[in-house]
């Protein structure tokens, strides 16, 4: 078999099994040798090739008999010899060659470590800067210059689509166009649960604990979903001592921060060590930023179309809630214009995007709060407008007079009477009782971040 022949079984992968899976799984693989019918290939660490070996090991077979290679069975060795070939870097972290390390090293042969594909757009250049997140671009920016480590561990936090990802994919490239021999890796704390369960499974611990403590730069992007899962809480927080003692740099992100994330104290503890940083809502003004550098992008793709005066000013006013859905419109607002060969005006976006403007301004009731409220909680709706104080419903309704206040324009007087002609005092005192738990009791806090999420939704 020739290398040809292993680049066109390749190919033939990716369209099988998708480009990020590829570019984590199949692409670091070197093919060695075909012999006796075993086709044989050089893997950085005994964790991916018991990996691949399980879960692509099949269709690797099946490719290459298509491609007229006669195999009987796949096998992967880790090459320890000097004169072995180059390592490739993690897929999807710097993304640059590194040497291999020396066999005589302490550690012995860390290899790579498999992270998840970069966004070639999310870089410092495309990324708008407004008041809501100049300090969190200004953090991410320090970190990426490399050098001695300030903040560890860098931690952003915000609401979906405000920018979190972004900075940190920015980051990667820009220390792999300035320090590609840093051994930079970035997953989701998913992947790195899903990573820690294979190798507790295969009993693959140490290949685990030695890949992901080689690292010169761990980015964990949503943290919070190790929330609950004491076993990898456990893992995370020895991973994350190890490289912060070895002043390496961590960077992670979350939806919300340290404290309101339902996580064992020390966790907590160690996470607001460094820098926290809140990405705010979007403003009027860097809405209507990025909706500017979005159209010079899109002229590329749709040359000569017109956009009247007017209509992004338009848009920044009336889509407020989701950057994500703000670059979306634009994007079918421009496909559509090019469709019909319009000009982009104020009705044709109106008419285009009518759907999208209705779910900006629609807006949340008492009603439908209380509704969702007892729903979560699996009380009846009568109850919390009722009388009864047992504490399974006064906490309930406590909750739903925090989020009337904070999602509706009602005043208290008015938020009262909706609860069965209560008090506006009351109220008052539901809300600061609510705003006092969420600071010191994680669940409430995820509760009130779960019904917010589902009331603006």
């Amino acid at each position: 078999m020739t290398e040809d022949t292993w680049g066109q079984v390749q190919d033939e992968l990716q369209k099988t099994i998708g480009a990020n899976n590829y570019k984590t799984w199949i692409e670091p693989l070197e093919f060695s040798d075909l012999k006796n019918g075993v086709a044989t290939f050089i893997v950085p660490t005994n964790f991916m090739g018991n990996w691949v070996s399980r879960n692509f090991g099949d269709q690797i077979l099946h490719q290459l008999n298509r491609a007229g290679a006669q195999v009987d069975r796949v096998a992967f060795d880790i090459s320890r010899t000097a004169g072995a070939a180059p390592q490739r870097a993690a897929a999807g972290a710097t993304g640059a060659a590194r040497p291999k390390a020396a066999a005589s090293a302490k550690a012995g042969n860390t290899g790579d470590l498999p992270g998840a594909p970069l966004d070639a757009r999310f870089t410092f250049d495309s990324f708008v800067v407004g008041k809501p997140n100049a300090l969190a671009h200004a953090a991410a920016r320090r970190v990426a210059e490399g050098g001695p480590v300030s903040f560890n561990p860098l931690f952003l936090h915000g609401g979906v689509g405000l920018g979190k990802t972004h900075l940190m994919h920015a980051i990667a490239w820009e220390l792999q166009k300035h320090s590609p021999d840093l051994r930079v890796v970035y997953l989701s704390a998913e992947q790195f649960m899903y990573r820690f369960i294979q190798a507790l499974r295969d009993k693959q611990m140490m290949d685990f604990k030695q890949l992901f403590r080689s690292v010169d730069v761990l980015m964990v992007d949503d943290v919070q979903f190790i929330s609950g899962k004491d076993s990898t809480q456990e893992e995370f927080f020895h991973t994350f001592n190890v490289l912060v003692d070895q002043n390496k740099q961590i960077i992670i992100s979350a939806d919300r921060s340290p404290a309101e994330i339902k996580l064992e104290e020390r966790i907590k503890s160690r996470l607001q060590c460094g820098l926290v940083v809140d990405l705010h809502p979007t403003d009027y003004e860097l809405r209507l930023g990025i909706l500017q550098q979005k159209v010079e992008q899109f002229r590329e793709q749709f040359p000569g179309l017109v956009l009247d005066d007017g209509v992004l000013e338009f848009l920044a006013h009336r889509i407020s809630t989701n950057v994500r859905v703000l670059e979306g419109a634009l994007m079918r607002l421009f496909a559509f214009a090019s469709l019909v060969g319009r000009e982009i005006t104020l009705d044709l976006t109106q008419d285009c995007l009518a759907d999208i403007l209705r779910a900006s301004d629609r807006k949340v009731t008492v009603e439908e709060i209380q509704r969702k409220v007892s729903e979560h909680y699996n009380i009846r709706l009568s109850d919390i407008i009722g009388p009864k104080r047992v504490r399974m419903i006064a906490r309930p309704r406590q909750v739903a007079m925090y989020l009337a206040k904070q999602l509706t324009t009602r005043s208290l007087p008015e938020i009262g009477r909706r609860f069965g002609g209560r008090d506006h005092t009351t109220v008052m005192h539901g809300v600061r009782r609510i705003e006092e738990l969420r600071a010191e009791d994680s669940q409430i806090a995820e509760d009130i971040e779960l019904l917010r999420r589902a009331l603006e939704g």
